[in-house]
């Protein structure tokens, strides 16, 4: 699937994993559950995480050290569990890697995902980039501060800033 970063197109170097396929060389994603049975300690190639939408940034933030990616699961567009955990992540354990935004992911929500600090989205088959870009441009102002600093404050809280 395509992957989305800062409004373009990048190629996507990650191997989705299944707890039974053998581990390959290229950087891997793998489920929480084989990241804390199998003994990678040996392994030099970068490590990711395909965090299921009930588990709790604070559940995995003694393996956040050892990973480069976490992925977190939209599974419909009216779950916004992705957007706590991505922000959690961030602000609360100081995450450095890549957040991915992957699922049911709508252009709608491109500005948020942005703002809550996930820094690449995989698209849906056949989806136009430029959909997605406009749609991050459309609302120019935020009502609370973010991880990204690309919005403006909107006007009441711009007053709630000066005092």
């Amino acid at each position: 699937m395509p992957l989305l970063e800062d409004g373009r197109l990048v190629a996507d170097d990650w191997v989705t994993v299944a707890d039974d396929a053998p581990l390959p060389d290229p950087p891997a994603i793998l489920t929480l559950a084989r990241l804390r049975a199998e003994d990678l300690a040996g392994r030099n190639a970068p490590l990711g995480l395909a965090l299921d939408p009930a588990t709790q940034p604070e559940e995995i933030a003694d393996l956040l050290p050892r990973l480069s990616l976490v992925a977190v699961l939209l599974p419909k567009s009216k779950d916004g569990r992705a957007f706590t955990q991505a922000r959690s992540l961030r602000e609360h354990h100081g995450f450095q890697g890549e957040i991915r935004a992957t699922g049911h992911v709508l252009p709608d929500q491109y500005r948020m995902l942005l703002r809550c600090g996930v820094s690449t989205v995989q698209l849906p088959e056949g989806a136009d980039p430029a959909v997605w870009t406009r749609s991050a441009d459309l609302v120019d102002i935020a009502y609370q501060p973010a991880r990204d600093a690309g919005a403006p404050l909107g006007l009441r809280r711009r007053r709630l800033e000066r005092v």
